[in-house]
């Protein structure tokens, strides 16, 4: 179960982490074995895919991205929570809307995260 202490804390490290550009710090959040969804992957990567698979895989992903939005950042708008699961509202540097869901495993880190764009 996703408490309001789990969720606040999650959401602060998680944002203060990006906002940081601290790719290594990101990453603890996530298992091994996380699978990552966003449509941001096809423009990053340049591939036709929209999924990655493993933390090594995304350690990869982020890194370029993080090299591309110097000026990234994230202001949280609303934080849900779920059963196992939390879902962050917040607005990036491009002024879009995001939703990222994150799905949790028995030990608190990350096995599913989803990102959506207005």
């Amino acid at each position: 179960m996703i408490d309001a202490d789990f969720a606040t804390t999650f959401t602060r490290d998680w944002v203060q982490a990006w906002n940081d550009h601290d790719l290594e710090r990101i990453l603890t959040h996530y298992a091994e074995d996380v699978v990552f969804h966003s449509p941001r992957i096809r423009v990053v990567t340049g591939r036709n895919v929209d999924t990655v698979t493993g933390k090594t895989e995304l350690r990869a992903y982020w890194g370029k991205a993080l090299g591309l939005l110097r000026d990234l950042y994230f202001e949280v708008d609303q934080v849900l929570t779920g059963s196992d699961a939390l879902t962050i509202l917040y607005t990036n540097e491009r002024s879009q809307s995001v939703a990222e869901t994150f799905v949790f495993g028995a030990d608190g880190k990350v096995v599913t995260s989803i990102a959506a764009y207005v």
